[in-house]
């Protein structure tokens, strides 16, 4: 006999909101009812280890799933402890009463509570957001129980009475609505299951109700005690009639006598209930690692290399950390870090727990303490959960530091595909900052790597100017700062050819950094470093004083009054500065150069999308440096009246930029008629 009642619960009208707003993702339902099922099972396992149990001897735990797209239903069945009348009572009609935190309280001192999923009771009811009546049918473990049926049409009344379940643990019925029959489909649900449960710590098997039985032949050596034999099948050796070496006829065998069985096809699970980060790291090969990466992410690309996190204390965290191939512009990289909760899948990528910079990884991490809010896929906000950034990114800091102390080869050949991680890591992150900033590396134009310590130490400071106001001042300051240290970079090898050849005609160095993010990076070195006093500078920002003969303040007077009014005149630039030195290298005519801070400046504006703004409101632009020692420049300032001088200072402009920078379009085309001109010029 059945009997009707209400669902109890304490807050007016709740039932509607967990139908609509529980979840912010409604297939989450599969989650938590397979959930409640491991939970089941894990318990039924505890009370078998505490001797007030006996399994069945051919027990084996498993939970199925099947779906039926003509009856609109999906069914989730587990052979869980299962529940008496009472239990379904006070568990299933007392909304937010939790069965895993009673069970828990009940045998406190002899469970192990890390690997009970459950703890607000609230997940049986996500099951009402896609069906319209939902039905459970359980048998309790306990001694004499009777079957229970349940049934609840998403209001709030239910009716519960005698069922007919004949074996130990769970059956869900869900009657799916209109607007949710999609999870009848067989494809949909896999797709679910494989989402939230891929790696849940009990075997689950999905199935389509009334599907047509498959089979599969298997060699009868590889025969299990489960399997379901449909027929023995022989098969005679085969052989062939063959000649020898001395010409004479042989029957030869070419494949054995087979014995092989049909069987009805074995079902397989789509869960993997030990997945690698559970094992400790010394049991896993680097195939089983980079195979796991494939599995997880469906990205064929190996990984460069990963870390294994394992604790236990002071809390409970594993996970595998992953470095992709990022070697592209860092701020179009996306990882993906999957979060777990006693293997049961949360979400990608919680800011909470995963520090930003860290998203550009690909990982797992598992970590059964986390406090996670009531529909168990947002964290309550807690200073635990900044622990558990904290430990993450110290793993990782680790992981780089050791490597580049013990492994400096393999560090040095991931470094171009790392790099635009590590860096952002120390701007985002201080504490990674201090752990890493010394580790990372600056290739020379030569492509040696250093560590920035290495690096600065193998630069001389620069010398500075015995101006008699800067003797004067040396002395007040000998013991405030160090003198600079200038460490020159490049930031395209092809543009600033011009440059680099100069540096190495002078013995002279300079690192290659041209990621995005290298101008923050330098930065964010200078802050970190400021009491070394170092700095960095493009290569073509100065003249530096390696690349000119020295000469006295008045000696190149006329030549740079006479040239910065002939260049601004012909190139129509009122504010041009124009420099005239004399270079060693009487080959180069002309250079631009930018100052570092206006160039940092411009690269700021474009960050910020003020890229129409005029730069030179933050100062002065460019400066072009003519070369007194070279022998057009001399020509120009000796036949400053000729009719095609204006033609050349314009040309030896355009070629200066060019070293510094592409021309913008118009630009080009004059450049490139000018070029003509110049050449009709040289053929008459």
């Amino acid at each position: 006999m059945s009997k009707t009642g209400n669902l109890s619960i304490n807050s007016e009208n709740i039932f509607p909101i967990i139908k609509k707003w529980l979840y912010s993702d409604h297939d989450i339902f599969v989650r938590e009812l397979v959930s409640n099922g491991c939970d089941a099972i894990t318990k039924l396992k505890k009370l078998e280890a505490m001797g007030q149990y006996t399994f069945p001897d051919d027990y084996k735990a498993k939970i199925e799933v099947i779906c039926d797209p003509d009856a609109k239903t999906l069914k989730f069945i587990d052979n869980g402890l299962g529940m008496d009348e009472d239990e379904v009572e006070k568990y299933i009609t007392q909304i937010a009463f939790s069965g895993a935190t009673d069970f828990l309280e009940k045998y406190k001192d002899k469970a192990n509570n890390d690997e009970i999923i459950g703890h607000f009771g609230l997940g049986f009811y996500s099951a009402f957001m896609v069906a319209d009546d939902v039905y459970i049918d359980t048998l309790s473990c306990k001694e004499g129980a009777k079957p229970v049926h349940w049934e609840c049409d998403g209001g709030s009344e239910y009716s519960i009475g005698e069922g007919n379940k004949t074996t130990v643990g769970t059956e869900i019925t869900l009657f799916l609505n209109e607007e949710s029959v999609e999870f009848a489909n067989e494809y949909r649900v896999r797709e679910v299951l494989e989402k939230y449960c891929s790696f849940m710590p009990v075997e689950i098997f999905l199935s389509k109700a009334n599907a047509p039985q498959e089979y599969e032949t298997i060699d009868e050596s590889e025969l299990r005690d489960d399997d379901v034999v449909v027929e023995h099948i022989h098969e005679d050796a085969k052989t062939e009639e063959k000649e020898n070496e001395n010409g004479e006829k042989e029957t030869v065998e070419i494949s054995p006598a087979k014995d092989q069985v049909k069987i009805n096809k074995r079902p397989v699970s789509i869960s993997d209930i030990h997945p690698l980060w559970t094992k400790h790291p010394n049991e896993c090969t680097a195939e089983e690692y980079k195979e796991f990466y494939r599995k997880v992410f469906m990205d064929y690309k190996e990984p460069l290399f990963w870390i294994h996190l394992n604790m236990d204390y002071p809390f409970n965290l594993k996970g595998i950390l992953y470095f992709p191939k990022i070697n592209t512009e860092y701020d179009s990289i996306e990882g993906t870090i999957k979060l777990y909760n006693n293997q049961v899948f949360i979400a990608d990528n919680i800011k909470e727990v995963i520090p930003e910079f860290l998203m550009l990884l690909k990982g797992v991490i598992d970590c059964p303490d986390l406090p996670l809010n009531v529909s168990r896929s947002a964290l309550q906000n807690d200073g635990f959960v900044k622990k558990i950034s904290d430990y993450i990114t110290k793993k990782v800091a680790d992981k780089l530091t050791g490597m580049c102390k013990t492994d400096r080869e393999n560090y040095e050949k991931y470094w171009d595909d790392i790099s635009p991680f590590i860096k952002y890591g120390c701007i985002k992150e201080q504490k990674f900052s201090e752990k890493v900033l010394d580790y990372t590396l600056l290739k020379d134009l030569n492509g040696k790597y250093f560590t920035l310590p290495d690096y600065i130490a193998s630069v001389k400071p620069a010398e500075e100017e015995k101006t008699e106001e800067a003797a004067d001042s040396a002395e007040k300051k000998e013991d405030e700062k160090k003198p600079q240290t200038i460490i020159y970079y490049v930031t395209d090898e092809i543009q600033q050819s011009q440059y680099i050849n100069m540096f190495r005609e002078q013995g002279m160095n300079a690192v290659i950094l041209k990621h995005n993010i290298d101008s923050a990076f330098i930065t964010h070195i200078e802050r970190e470093k400021e009491k070394e006093n170092i700095h960095f500078q493009r290569i073509d920002a100065d003249v530096t004083n390696d690349f000119k003969e020295e000469v006295s303040a008045d000696e190149l007077k006329d030549e740079t009054d006479t040239l910065t009014a002939l260049f601004r005149k012909a190139l129509g630039k009122d504010k041009l500065e124009v420099k005239v030195e004399k270079l060693k290298n009487e080959n180069i005519s002309s250079m631009v150069t930018l100052s570092e801070e206006s160039r940092r400046m411009q690269d700021m504006m474009k960050m910020y999308g003020m890229a129409g703004m005029d730069p030179s409101m933050f100062g002065s632009t460019e400066t072009l440096v003519l070369n007194a020692n070279n022998k057009l420049v001399q020509y120009i300032f000796e036949h400053k009246d000729s009719e095609n001088v204006p033609m050349f200072c314009e040309q030896l402009y355009d070629l200066a930029l060019l070293s510094h920078k592409p021309l913008n379009p118009d630009e080009m085309t004059k450049f490139i008629a000018r070029s003509n001109e110049i050449l009709m010029l040289l053929a008459k």
